[in-house]
């Protein structure tokens, strides 16, 4: 990043949405490695997000669906879903409509380092929480929310940007 002393970004005439997108990346790696120190001692942030996804969504889930909603190969998910399944944080069974699938569900040793996991959270959450208005920050959470979904919903959207500039 180019920061000035005082960590400002230098003043740059960049369109508000791609500084918006700017600032949530640069967020989400300065968050990502602040929890991945303080995360269980084997988990990574990844497999973090996978039980997560199955705390908050349910499931069960195919290979393909994971692998989608994370918009990660699914030789990248299967990875991740083999040392979930080693630990015993996840269980793989048989889809019993296709032979050829499996369905992935959380397991309650799964839920129980997902909590352990946010648990170990709290401490630095706690900390950072003395240093950020959180009723300005709680402001934010509709709009984060509402981009979040549009983007779901839009998840072709940067294809078919590219495929119209290839046009032109």
């Amino acid at each position: 990043m180019d920061n000035d002393k005082n960590n400002q970004p230098s003043k740059l005439n960049d369109p508000t949405l791609f500084t918006f997108f700017n600032e949530i990346g640069i967020i989400d790696q300065l968050a990502r490695t602040a929890f991945e120190r303080v995360l269980p001692k084997g988990l990574t942030v990844p497999q973090f997000s996978v039980l997560n996804h199955f705390v908050r969504l349910g499931g069960p889930r195919t290979p393909a669906q994971l692998a989608n909603s994370f918009q990660v190969s699914r030789a990248t998910m299967t990875n991740t879903l083999k040392r979930l399944d080693d630990a015993g944080f996840i269980v793989a069974e048989r889809d019993p409509n296709d032979g050829r699938s499996k369905k992935i569900d959380i397991t309650q040793s799964g839920r129980d380092i997902r909590e352990v996991a946010v648990g170990s959270l709290m401490p630095l959450l706690a900390e950072m929480s003395t240093r950020f208005d959180l009723s300005a920050i709680a402001t934010l959470i509709p709009t984060l929310q509402a981009v979040r979904i549009e983007l779901d919903n839009s998840r072709e959207l940067a294809g078919e940007v590219a495929a119209r500039q290839k046009d032109q």
